[in-house]
């Protein structure tokens, strides 16, 4: 998953021209960026209804506070974005801190458990 966040970040600079060495994006590439991010946010669903369903909203210990929270925040966020992908009528800078965010989220969950996981039960960096 971190991959395709990876790619919709790379995407959304390149369709809004803020790849350094690259022109405008063609039509194609917006498409792929719509489909995979409908494929990342698919692929969290099942995820995210067994994590609740397996363990609920913990507060205990702080690394699975913070999964806990930055997973109920990835889909207000998701969800926000997509309103804000629709409305013409909001400054130009909501979608892009509103897809920064998403991304942002997609990382510290990445980081509070996958990461976690790998590195052998312990966070790389912090506590």
């Amino acid at each position: 998953m971190f991959g395709l966040a990876l790619l919709q970040l790379l995407g959304a600079l390149w369709i809004y021209g803020r790849l350094p060495g690259l022109r405008a994006a063609p039509r194609p590439v917006g498409k792929l960026h719509r489909a995979s991010g409908l494929v990342l946010f698919v692929a969290t669903v099942p995820v995210a209804v067994h994590c609740i369903w397996a363990y609920g909203f913990q507060t205990s210990p702080t690394r699975v506070f913070v999964h806990s929270l930055a997973g109920c925040l990835f889909y207000g966020a998701f969800a926000a974005k997509v309103v804000v992908v629709r409305s013409r009528r909001l400054p130009g800078w909501v979608l892009p801190v509103a897809g920064g965010v998403i991304f942002t989220v997609v990382v510290v969950i990445w980081y509070s458990a996958a990461l976690w996981f790998l590195n052998g039960y312990k966070l790389p960096f912090g506590t």
